[in-house]
């Protein structure tokens, strides 16, 4: 499995595949080990690296679901996925991720760890669009949520990123509001940790 891991590196770097940082990555699979997720839904499965960790670092009966928008991602993540042993527990669902939490909506289906690495810019939007998905205890992990150092601190943002920065400071603030409670990891490019506060 880690010689698959190895693999995936070489290749996003070498395809210019985001995933998730080395300085990221240790503070995520915390996160993960610690929540020991049994049903996972992520958003932006770009390779499938970041299913596979979860994979491999969550309960033994771990299910993943996980939402791409890009079909040629799908082929390349579906063909690493295949070749793990874990091929059984991760479903790859295509299309707008905005459309499939509304088509997950109409299942029973609940998550205890939901993984946000998509579209900056929508982070508000699948916040809310994931509310009725969870269970009671879910946590919510949130990628990218200091982009590049422009959403908190005093640095100019280029005008090509004023409206990502603009969507992730609400984002922080919406996920920072009662019943929710959020933690910022500042290791890689920011990993907002948000747990609802048990009524």
């Amino acid at each position: 499995m880690n010689e698959l891991l190895r693999e995936m590196e070489g290749y996003a770097a070498l395809h210019h595949v985001p995933i998730i940082n080395e300085r990221g990555r240790q503070a995520f699979l915390q996160v993960v080990r610690e929540a020991k997720p049994h049903r996972v839904l992520e958003i932006g499965t770009a390779i499938g690296y970041s299913s596979l960790l979860m994979a491999q670092n969550g309960a033994d009966d771990i299910e993943i679901t996980t939402l791409e928008l890009s079909d040629e991602r799908i082929r390349t993540a579906q063909g690493y996925i295949d070749r793990s042993a874990y091929a059984g527990r991760i479903r790859i669902m295509g299309g707008d991720a905005a459309e499939n939490l509304l088509t997950l909506q109409h299942t029973e289906q609940k998550y205890d760890f939901v993984f946000i690495d998509a579209a900056k810019g929508q982070y508000v939007d699948y916040f809310h669009k994931i509310q009725p998905l969870l269970t009671e205890d879910a946590v919510i992990l949130a990628d990218n949520v200091l982009f590049r150092g422009y959403v908190k601190g005093d640095v100019e943002t280029p005008r090509r990123f004023k409206t990502i920065v603009k969507r992730l400071r609400e984002y922080i603030e919406l996920v920072s509001q009662p019943p929710f409670v959020t933690e910022i990891l500042e290791n890689g490019d920011g990993l907002a940790v948000t747990r609802r506060v048990n009524r």
